[in-house]
C-alpha cells in the first residue's frame, strides 16, 4: 500500500484478445498512466497489442513469457485481468503467489466481468486479493457511461427527495453474437448470453438504484425468475455457420448454449421497499449493432437511454460497397441503408471513465468505487437466475444455497 500517490500507473494486460484492443482505445483519453506490458497465452496477440499501445502513445509497452516476468519486471504498478474467463482465477492465483510468497509489489489488480464462472470462483477471486493485501477494481463499464452516471445525478438531486426512490430499472444489452469462439463454449465461457451480458445489465441497474454514496449492498437480494433459450442460434443454417465462424471449435448441435435469457430480480432498498430489475439480453439481435438500453422508474419520474438513438447517423446507397467492419459501431451488421455511428464508443460505453477512476483510485492509493466484493454480488445473482431458469421456479436467494452451483450449460450439458 505504499508508494502513493503514483506520478504515473504503469499497467500491464493479462489478455491481448477483443477487451484488451477496447480498453487500449479508452485509455487513450485517460491521463497519469500508460501500458507497460502484456501478457497472454495466445502466441502473437501480446506482439501485437503491445505495438498497438506504442502506436497509440501509450507505451512503450513490451510483451512479456510469464505473468511472474511481468509482475517481477519493475515495470508495472497494476494488472488488468483482462483474459477469458476460464484463465482468470489462476491469474488471480499467481498474482497472489507472487505477492505473498515472492514479495512483489502491486498498486492494485482490476478484473472485467465475469469475476468468476461461478459463485466459489468469484468469492475465491475476492478472497486471494484481499488475502495478498491488494486493491481492487471490478470493470463494469455501463456504470461508468457518462449517460448513466449524469441520468443517475439528476435523478436522484431533483426527482427522489421530493416523490421517493426509484422502484424499477429495466436494462437490456442485446447484439448478433460474440466475437471469440471460446464465448459460445459453455464449459470456458460459464454459460452463455445470461452469464456474458447480464452481468452487465444487473450491475447497472443495481447502480441506477443505489443512492449515491449508498453502500451497492444496501440493496438485499431477496428472489430471482429467469427463462433462456436458444433463438437463433440453435437452427441448422446458424448451427452450420457458426462451426464455419469458429474454425469448428464451437458446435451448437451437440453443446448449445442460451443466445436469449430474461430476468426479473426482486431487492429490497433501505426503506424497505421492493426494488425491482428486470433485465434481458440476447445474442438474437439483428440491428444496426450492439445495443444497450437503460429505464428507472420512480414515483413520479422516468430516466431512458438508447445507445443506438445517436445524434450522428450516416446514409449509404446502394452504390456504396466495401468489404464489412466495425467501424461504425460495435457488432455492425450492415454497410449499407440509414445506420447510426458511435463517435466515440469506448466513451459512450464507459470504457474511458471506467478506466480513468481506477488509474486515479490505484494511483493515489485509494479503494475504487467498484470492487471484487461487487463482482461476487453479480454472480450471485447471476447463479441464482440460471438455477430459476433450470426449475422452473422463483429462486428465495435467502433459503437457496447456490455455493456448490454450477449451470449445466457450464458442464457442457
Amino acid at each position: 500500500m505504499a508508494k502513493a500517490p503514483l506520478d504515473t500507473l504503469r499497467i500491464g494486460f493479462i489478455g491481448s484478445g477483443f477487451i484488451a484492443r477496447f480498453h487500449l482505445q479508452a485509455m487513450t483519453a485517460v491521463r497519469n498512466c500508460r501500458v507497460a506490458g502484456v501478457f497472454s497465452t495466445s502466441t502473437e496477440r501480446p506482439e501485437a497489442t503491445a505495438e498497438l499501445a506504442d502506436t497509440l502513445g501509450l507505451g512503450p509497452c513490451r510483451a512479456y513469457g510469464s505473468i511472474a516476468d511481468m509482475v517481477n519486471s519493475g515495470e508495472i504498478d497494476a494488472i488488468w485481468i483482462l483474459s477469458p474467463n476460464d484463465t482468470r482465477l489462476e491469474a488471480m492465483r499467481e498474482i497472489h503467489r507472487l505477492v505473498t510468497q515472492e514479495g512483489a509489489w502491486l498498486a492494485g489488480v482490476a478484473c472485467e466481468k465475469p469475476l468468476g464462472r461461478t459463485l466459489p470462483e468469484a468469492q475465491e477471486m475476492l478472497r486471494l486479493v484481499e488475502d495478498a493485501g491488494l486493491r481492487h477494481g471490478y470493470l463494469e463499464n455501463q456504470l461508468f457511461s457518462t449517460a448513466t452516471s449524469r441520468g443517475k445525478e439528476i435523478v436522484w438531486r431533483r426527482a427522489v427527495p421530493l416523490t421517493g426512490r426509484p422502484y424499477l430499472a429495466r436494462a437490456t444489452e442485446e447484439h448478433s453474437g460474440p466475437h471469440e469462439p471460446w464465448f459460445w463454449q459453455g464449459e470456458r465461457q460459464g454459460g452463455g448470453v445470461l452469464l456474458d451480458m447480464m452481468c452487465h445489465s444487473i450491475e447497472v441497474a443495481r447502480f441506477l438504484l443505489t443512492a449515491p454514496g449508498e453502500a451497492r449492498d444496501s440493496l438485499r437480494l431477496k428472489s430471482a425468475n429467469a427463462s433462456v433459450a436458444t433463438l437463433k442460434w440453435g437452427r441448422a443454417a446458424y448451427v452450420e455457420k457458426l462451426k464455419t465462424m469458429t474454425g469448428g471449435t464451437v458446435d451448437f448441435a451437440r453443446r448449445p448454449v442460451e443466445d436469449f435469457a430474461r430476468g426479473i430480480l426482486v431487492y429490497e432498498d433501505p426503506d424497505g421497499h421492493e426494488a425491482v430489475v428486470e433485465v434481458t439480453t440476447s445474442w438474437a439481435y439483428v440491428g444496426p449493432g450492439l445495443r444497450i438500453s437503460l429505464e428507472l422508474l420512480g414515483p413520479e419520474y422516468a430516466m431512458s437511454f438508447d445507445s443506438l438513438a445517436t445524434g450522428l447517423k450516416v446514409f449509404f446507397s446502394r452504390e456504396v460497397t466495401g468489404s464489412s467492419g466495425e467501424d461504425l459501431v460495435e457488432k455492425q451488421n450492415a454497410e449499407q441503408g440509414l445506420m447510426p455511428v458511435l463517435e466515440d464508443e469506448a466513451g459512450i460505453y464507459g470504457y474511458s471513465e471506467e478506466n480513468r477512476h481506477m488509474v486515479e483510485a490505484f494511483r493515489k492509493g485509494q479503494t475504487p468505487m467498484e470492487t471484487f466484493a461487487d463482482g461476487v454480488a453479480v454472480v450471485a445473482a447471476l447463479m441464482a437466475l440460471y438455477r430459476s431458469a433450470e426449475t422452473g421456479r422463483t429462486i428465495d436467494v435467502a433459503a437457496e444455497d447456490l455455493t456448490g452451483f454450477v449451470p449445466a450449460v457450464a458442464q457442457g450439458a
